[in-house]
């Protein structure tokens, strides 16, 4: 069983974590554990704690040390403690899985299910050219908490950026964000406590549903179809469920790549005013496409809208920058939220997109990376046609593809079998909301399908 969570050490929460998986079924008979080294370098353990939490699972019986190989799972226990229901943390575990699976950088590793595009096609933007730019003015600012919205100066270029996608809002409108993940993590707090009920889009955004598990929130899914969601879906569950929140995106949808039409964007909108329901648009995703692609904050003019975007995709994740639009009083309450959370924004990180943004070199790179897409799209769409598998939508740029193989039903099957060949996958089963669902598809990344690695990988 795992070991008790009161007053653990490091090391006996380590390998309490790890045995959850292992009693879960997220590691399998046979699973090799990450080393000594991997461990250390992706968590910043010591190699004493990872050896004692390793030694730790030794005992319970559920891993074994092979001379010179490692440590490999055992066969599940046969009986596990169930006198408490598990806690959130638990049952976002595969949630988890996967982002630290994306955080492993290994040569040699292939990365079809990362989320990111290459860091060479973000390479152009030279970060450290700004540096003396956003210090140069008022520098005593730098040293102080910033406003609760966020940087002034960025929040005006925000509200210029989305005016490029037809989003007519103000300054005061738009909210600074530690990404567009933290503001899902706001709008979670403002909207839902536990049992609340949203609905999300499946396949939809892993960590989102992670997320609305940690909050003890019921998601209900709405099936996301090749020109957006489903509506009868939609309109059968604000019927029956009254949900306060849907979650969506619009253009270069995660997992599936597929792009929302007007038409039905129309229709969400239209059940939106009926119901009394607020769309949290995600839209993460937008420097990758033209700025005419459909966006329901667009039709709707931040009515019953909210509008997430984020540059960690298109610029750099590691200066952690989205913001929220919506109406002003909503904003306003979720700038409250985020100053009792965290005070203040990053303000050298806003800055430093302020600069970028004013800056002509942004508009340039942003040409390149589509056309990178594009190209990249293009060729992988081929080589899946190549291979013979089935791809729900052929976009002609999108960061992902949703593909399934012949005869592969299971792409959990398929995943384990390409991880122990150094091919990294992002099985279908993680985008849905009933993980328990056998999904036969595979989220891959467009950038990375022409790897060698990834062919060999599929030979059985």
């Amino acid at each position: 069983m795992p070991i008790s969570m009161q007053r653990q050490t490091r090391a006996q929460r380590i390998a309490s974590d790890i045995a959850s998986q292992i009693t879960e079924g997220i590691l399998r008979k046979g699973d090799k554990l990450p080393s000594l080294r991997e461990h250390m370098r992706l968590h910043c353990d010591s190699k004493n704690t990872v050896i004692t939490a390793y030694d730790y699972l030794a005992a319970q019986g559920l891993v074994e040390a092979r001379q010179g190989r490692g440590f490999f799972v055992m066969a599940m226990p046969t009986q596990i403690n169930c006198e408490t229901q598990p806690l959130p943390y638990t049952r976002a575990l595969d949630t988890t899985w996967m982002m630290r699976q994306q955080l492993v950088r290994e040569p040699g590793h292939s990365h079809l299910g990362e989320g990111f595009p290459p860091v060479n096609w973000l390479m152009d933007m030279r970060l450290d050219k700004f540096h003396r730019q956003v210090v140069r003015g008022g520098i005593t600012s730098l040293f102080r908490y910033g406003n609760r919205f966020g940087n002034a100066s960025l929040r005006e270029q925000l509200s210029k950026k989305i005016a490029s996608y037809g989003i007519n809002a103000l300054p005061q409108q738009i909210l600074t964000t530690y990404g567009a993940n933290h503001g899902m993590d706001l709008i979670i707090r403002r909207f839902t406590q536990p049992g609340s009920t949203v609905l999300v889009e499946t396949p939809g955004y892993y960590p989102l549903f992670g997320k609305l598990q940690l909050s003890g929130v019921r998601m209900l899914p709405v099936r996301r179809e090749v020109d957006g969601p489903n509506i009868d879906d939609l309109n059968s569950l604000l019927i029956k469920e009254r949900p306060t929140l849907f979650f969506m995106q619009s253009v270069c949808h995660n997992p599936t790549g597929t792009d929302i039409s007007e038409h039905k964007a129309r229709q969400i909108l239209a059940l939106a005013e009926r119901h009394d329901l607020i769309v949290v648009e995600n839209d993460a995703m937008a420097d990758f496409k033209l700025s005419s692609a459909s966006k329901l904050s667009a039709l709707d003019q931040l009515g019953r809208t909210l509008y997430l975007g984020s540059f960690s995709k298109s610029v750099s994740a590691a200066l952690r920058v989205g913001f929220i639009a919506g109406s002003e009083k909503l904003i306003s309450e979720l700038a409250d939220i985020k100053m009792l959370l965290h005070i203040a924004g990053a303000e050298y990180a806003e800055r430093t997109v302020d600069v970028i943004l004013r800056e002509g070199n942004y508009l340039r790179h942003l040409s390149k990376l589509q056309a990178r897409l594009r190209t990249a799209t293009a060729v992988a769409l081929k080589i899946l046609e190549e291979l013979g598998a089935e791809v729900f939508c052929k976009p002609e740029q999108s960061l992902y593809l949703w593909a399934r193989f012949p005869g592969i039903e299971d792409a959990n099957e398929l995943t384990r079998h390409c991880m122990k060949q150094g091919v990294m996958l992002a099985p279908g089963a993680i985008f849905s909301v009933d993980r328990n669902n056998v999904v036969p598809w595979t989220r891959l990344n467009v950038a990375y399908v022409d790897d060698p690695a990834f062919r060999a990988s599929l030979k059985f």
